[in-house]
């Protein structure tokens, strides 16, 4: 499927520059969708993941890979279960290689890495377009649990879809997903079948989450008059794993006041970079589609950021989703393709108090939640008069 990069030769002895473009070329091709890796096989059914569990149990794995940053935790809304995220060990040495340590900041931001992985995920796009990618829908569908969802899908026949892209980007039936409180338009949703975390400023976000360096509302946005809006405001961050439901719908009944696109590159969004403390910051430096949001009255503002990442072959939105449509709470607004991707959400401050038990899980555990299109995550207080 995706080819392998090739740079122009190595001047001799390689530089560090260099060898850190080579060793990333082989990580982006080996913990994800290639040729001989299809996206199947990132999971914990692989070979490494097999070997190294048929030594280690399980629980003392997980421990040992939380505490050393090689994988994250998820609660589930409706159990409280928590459980370790579904990834390869060798999707997680990578992200570690890569982002974890206070040298890393530098080495990620190299010609030579940045221009990897811009290939890599214009690779990666154009592959599973083809007709031939078609051969990994059902590899996947198997590798993630996901037969039972299918009934949920506007086409639930996996064989329909002419590539792996059309199946990754699905449609959920609108009854799928119905709208928590559909009537109270204080109610806000979620945007997406996501993990989410929700603090009520960005302030405790950036203590307990996003632990890169510099992260600014001026910078995601680019644009300090724009973001002044939402100074002490709370924050809200859905990250869609690739096994996710790839969408991302309104939180909130309103008008697309305007879509700003900010170019950038395509690092991982998995909680090892977000949450690895002097780190780049991967959500200001990613390719993001701004969308500006006025709730219908008291027309007060929110933004919507959806971020690209490492893989992800574009951001598109529905038809008619434009300047000045008009969109209602739950309505399906765009779409990711291949790979994980993000939605942040912006509220001014004194219009979101989040739910209990999702600012528990998100302040309390440092903890994603995971968390359907559709769900109540909170309530705007006093903005509207019933």
């Amino acid at each position: 499927m995706a080819s392998s990069y090739q740079p122009a030769p190595l001047p001799y002895p390689p530089s560090d520059q260099e060898i850190a473009a080579t060793a990333l070329n082989k990580i982006v091709l080996e913990t994800h969708a290639g040729e001989k890796v299809p996206p199947h096989e990132t999971t914990t059914h692989s070979p490494i993941t097999a070997w190294v569990r048929n030594y280690i149990p399980r629980p003392s794995l997980e421990e040992f890979e939380d505490a050393w940053h090689l994988g994250n935790y998820v609660i589930d809304r409706h159990t409280g279960e928590k459980s370790f995220e579904n990834m390869s060990i060798g999707v997680r040495l990578g992200m570690h290689f890569l982002y974890y340590g206070p040298g890393h900041q530098t080495a990620l931001k190299w010609e030579r890495v940045l221009e990897i992985l811009a290939y890599q995920s214009r690779q990666m796009g154009i592959a599973y377009d083809s007709a031939a990618s078609k051969d990994h829908i059902e590899p996947f569908i198997n590798s993630f649990y996901l037969r039972e969802s299918l009934r949920d899908l506007v086409e639930p026949d996996p064989t329909k879809y002419a590539t792996f892209n059309q199946f990754f980007a699905r449609e959920m039936k609108p009854s799928a997903r119905p709208i928590a409180n559909p009537d109270d338009p204080n109610v806000v949703s979620s945007p997406a079948d996501c993990r989410l975390m929700v603090f009520p400023t960005v302030d405790l976000a950036t203590r307990y989450w996003i632990k890169g360096y510099g992260f600014t509302l001026g910078k995601l946005l680019q644009g300090d008059v724009l973001a002044s809006q939402f100074d002490g405001g709370s924050i809200t961050i859905a990250r869609l794993a690739p096994q996710d439901y790839h969408r991302w719908h309104s939180p909130v009944d309103g008008t697309v006041l305007f879509i700003k696109e900010i170019p950038g590159t395509y690092y991982t969004v998995n909680p090892q970079a977000i949450t690895q403390a002097g780190a780049l910051d991967v959500f200001c430096e990613n390719r993001r589609s701004v969308m500006f949001i006025r709730r219908k009255p008291p027309h007060r503002p929110i933004v919507l950021v959806a971020v690209g990442a490492m893989l992800v072959g574009s951001i598109k939105y529905n038809p008619g989703i434009q300047q000045g449509a008009g969109i209602t709470r739950g309505q399906c607004l765009g779409a990711f393709q291949y790979g994980g991707s993000t939605v942040i959400m912006l509220i001014p401050r004194g219009d979101f108090v989040p739910d209990v038990d999702l600012l528990e899980n998100s302040v309390g555990h440092q903890c994603e939640t995971l968390v359907k299109v559709g769900w109540k995550i909170g309530t705007s207080p006093d903005l509207f008069v019933p």
